[in-house]
């Protein structure tokens, strides 16, 4: 008789050695993100420990993955990307990627300008690259400001106080290129 619950299962191990090796994460360095045990987590990582909804759920979160990721392998034979927008803080941003760790791509859309704009300044770990899709893009970082239309993009390291936000009373569409580790994106010399 077959059992799929028990089939789903004994892929998890794997599936989460994996995502931890991709993100060159320690278990130890897991350990405090998810606020599990580096015991817990090697027991998953192995199989000799069954997994948890509550166990599941915090290394989901820490690896940047979709639940359904742990529990089952991605759908083979298909290479499209299911978009599912999220809208934080006015914004919309589309993830173009799936895998964990890395160099994330977004597809993001900045409301209208606001006439009296409250610019909260952010950093963080990271480094930075976007293109101007559609739009005007107003870009501070650190003292100085910039202005980059349709065509242009920029690059930086997200430690320094920066802020993006439409230029004009258009929304503005950005395709965006993030890594947490600070991964910076380079481009190859063509070769003739």
């Amino acid at each position: 008789m077959d059992h799929p619950a028990e089939d789903v299962l004994a892929g998890v191990g794997p599936r989460l050695r994996a995502l931890r090796r991709a993100r060159n994460a320690t278990l130890a360095a897991l350990a405090t993100e998810t606020g599990l045990t580096a015991s817990t987590l090697s027991r998953l990582e192995n199989g000799k420990l069954r997994p948890t909804l509550e166990q599941l759920l915090p290394l989901a979160r820490a690896h940047g993955v979709p639940l359904d990721d742990l529990v089952a392998a991605p759908p083979t034979g298909d290479p499209r990307i299911h978009l599912r927008p999220v809208r934080r803080a006015g914004l919309v941003m589309v993830p173009l990627t799936r895998r964990a760790g890395g160099i994330q791509a977004y597809k993001v859309i900045y409301p209208p300008a606001d006439p009296a704009p409250t610019m909260r300044m952010r950093t963080h770990e990271g480094y930075e690259w976007f293109y101007v899709l559609n739009g005007h893009v107003r870009f501070v970082l650190g003292e100085q400001e910039f202005r980059l239309g349709v065509g242009e993009a920029a690059e930086f390291d997200t430690r320094v106080p920066h802020w993006i936000g439409s230029a004009v009373d258009q929304p503005a569409e950005l395709l965006t290129l993030f890594g947490a580790q600070g991964e910076r994106a380079h481009l190859a010399p063509s070769r003739h």
